[in-house]
């Protein structure tokens, strides 16, 4: 059964947020810049303008885009499915990631499902279904441990099966670049194409891989080895003790904020000083106000706890990549575990490619599944 869904935050919930954002108590600070973490002076500026944010606003905007509940695998999964008026439209599954929500894709959804108002071709377009990953945004209360990535893959393709669609794509980063290969590994008979973006792991190198690279796969290395000196800490916590930290997180506004907040520094464009340099802040804003709103700082974590565990066997399903600055995918490697027939690399954007550069994106996904809407 699909539920009709609409998001109605009580007006005393964002009252009493910010009641706590005006209590903040703030930290001694030691000087420096971003290097020990948020800086206090930036983020009391950030707290000023969550204040005076319009969540109502953002709330009409992700309102506007139909959207539903339904029980899977005994899990409630929330998600936007935002059909396109032409006939012959791809049905394309969308999955966020972890600091991520479905209020990332607010500005690709327009053109992905309508190119011909978007200045496209009416051919390129997609029926789109993104639902929030199980312990993030809507998708709660998460109801049990196992919900790793190969359970997500599944309860993805019971979904789009319970919409009716036998065929479609499939795309994401983050946790969508680790949850859509598994769609089509575990249904290759249902996906045309697998489509990613935003991987962030070092790279599964074997001897050998590393030597006569690139300039620019040099450049990627040396990112993914400051990335996994100085920035992977976050992860450590959420994949041992979740529960432990999630009390700071959802407690404080301003605890989960600066959370979320230094991944944004970190992860978008480096030529981007700033997160808001690299997305509006009041996007920035909503994806937060989400995670606060729906109290979800130790389900979302949860999933690094549970880890994942994939198929050994390469997948068969022709998989394309988007490769933004931050990320370090090299062809070399992934083509051991994709069978890659698309490659692109793209000198702006990050890590958030639907909130940093959704023409890119957008683009890239139509010139992809181009190729595989006749097969």
């Amino acid at each position: 059964m699909l539920n009709p869904f609409r998001i109605d935050v009580p007006r005393e919930a964002i009252d009493d947020l910010h009641r706590r954002l005006r209590a903040t108590r703030w930290p001694r600070e030691l000087p420096g810049d971003w290097q020990r973490g948020v800086p206090v002076e930036y983020l009391r500026w950030v707290v000023e303008r969550w204040l005076e944010f319009d969540w109502r606003a953002w709330e009409t905007r992700l309102n506007a885009i139909p959207q539903y509940t339904t029980i899977v695998d005994g899990q409630t999964v929330h998600f936007l499915h935002a059909r396109s008026p032409e006939p012959t439209a791809m049905p394309l599954v969308l999955t966020h990631g972890w600091p991520g929500s479905v209020a990332e894709f607010l500005d690709v959804l327009g053109p992905l499902t309508d190119p011909r108002t978007h200045g496209g071709d009416a051919v390129d377009a997609f029926h789109v279904v993104a639902p929030s990953v199980p312990g993030h945004g809507f998708s709660v209360p998460l109801e049990g441990p196992g919900w790793d990535h190969v359970r997500i893959a599944r309860a993805w393709i019971e979904l789009m099966d319970r919409l009716g669609y036998g065929r479609y794509g499939a795309q994401g980063g983050d946790t969508g670049s680790v949850v859509s290969p598994l769609v089509g590994r575990l249904a290759p008979e249902r996906v045309i194409g697998v489509h990613l973006n935003g991987g962030l792991a070092f790279p599964a190198a074997q001897p050998g891989d590393f030597d006569d690279l690139s300039a620019t796969d040099q450049a990627k290395l040396a990112t993914a080895e400051h990335i996994r000196a100085t920035g992977t800490g976050y992860a450590v916590l959420q994949s041992t003790k979740p529960q432990t930290v999630s009390f700071a997180l959802s407690d404080s506004p301003v605890g989960q904020l600066a959370w979320i907040l230094e991944k944004f520094h970190d992860w978008t464009d480096p030529a981007r000083d700033l997160p808001e340099d690299a997305v509006a802040l009041d996007h920035l804003l909503a994806n937060v106000s989400i995670y606060w709103f729906t109290n979800t700082s130790a389900t979302s974590a949860n999933l690094y706890y549970e880890g994942s565990t994939e198929p050994s066997e390469p997948s068969g399903v022709p998989t394309g990549v988007a490769v933004f600055p931050t990320d370090p995918a090299m062809r070399h490697i992934l083509e051991r575990e994709h069978h890659l027939t698309h490659w692109a690399e793209y000198e702006r954007g990050g890590h958030f490619a639907a909130l940093e550069a959704p023409d890119l994106l957008v683009e890239d996904i139509r010139t992809f599944f181009r190729a595989l809407r006749q097969q």
